[in-house]
C-alpha cells in the first residue's frame, strides 16, 4: 500500500499493520465451539438469543395450558427476561429438538397433565433430564436460576 508516516527522525517510515481476526463476528463462533454437544448449541445465558423458552404442549386442546403459558410469558417479560413462547403447535419431540439445536439455555414445559398435578417441567440445556417444579412458584424458581 506504500502507506508511510513521518518517523522521529523526520523521514518517511512504512506502516506495519496486522489483523488478529478477533472481531464481534468471532465471538459467537468461539462461544459455540466451547459450548455445544451432539444435540446442538448451548448458549451461555449472557449471550443467548433467548434465555428461556416456554413449550406449551397442545395448547389448542387445553385452554388452561395456553393460559398458564401466556401468564408465565408475561411475568418473565415483566421481570426483564429474554423469553420466547413456542406457539407453533409442534409435537413435543420436534419442539424440544428444535430448541436444543438452537441452544436456548432454559426450557419450561407446560402440559395438561403437569398442570393437573400443579407442576411444570424445567430443563437446563446441559441437563440430561427434565425436573418437576411447582407451577405456582415457577417465576421465583426461574428468577433464582437466572440470578435476578
Amino acid at each position: 500500500m506504500n502507506a508511510t508516516f513521518l518517523g522521529e527522525n523526520g523521514k518517511p517510515q512504512f506502516l506495519e499493520m496486522g489483523c488478529y481476526g478477533i472481531g464481534i463476528t468471532r465471538l459467537p463462533a468461539a462461544a459455540i465451539e466451547q459450548n455445544h454437544d451432539e444435540r446442538g448449541i448451548i448458549w451461555p445465558d449472557a449471550i443467548a438469543p433467548f434465555t428461556v423458552v416456554l413449550c406449551p404442549i397442545t395448547p389448542d386442546r387445553f385452554p388452561e395450558v395456553k393460559a398458564a403459558a401466556d401468564k408465565l410469558y408475561g411475568e418473565l417479560l415483566a421481570a426483564g427476561v429474554d423469553v420466547i413462547l413456542d406457539d407453533r403447535g409442534e409435537r413435543p419431540g420436534a419442539m424440544f429438538a428444535d430448541w436444543e439445536l438452537i441452544g436456548v439455555p432454559h426450557r419450561v414445559t407446560i402440559s395438561d397433565r403437569g398442570l393437573q398435578s400443579g407442576q411444570l417441567e424445567y430443563q437446563h440445556r446441559r441437563d440430561t433430564a427434565a425436573s418437576k417444579i411447582d407451577a405456582a412458584g415457577a417465576l421465583d424458581f426461574l428468577k433464582g436460576k437466572l440470578a435476578l
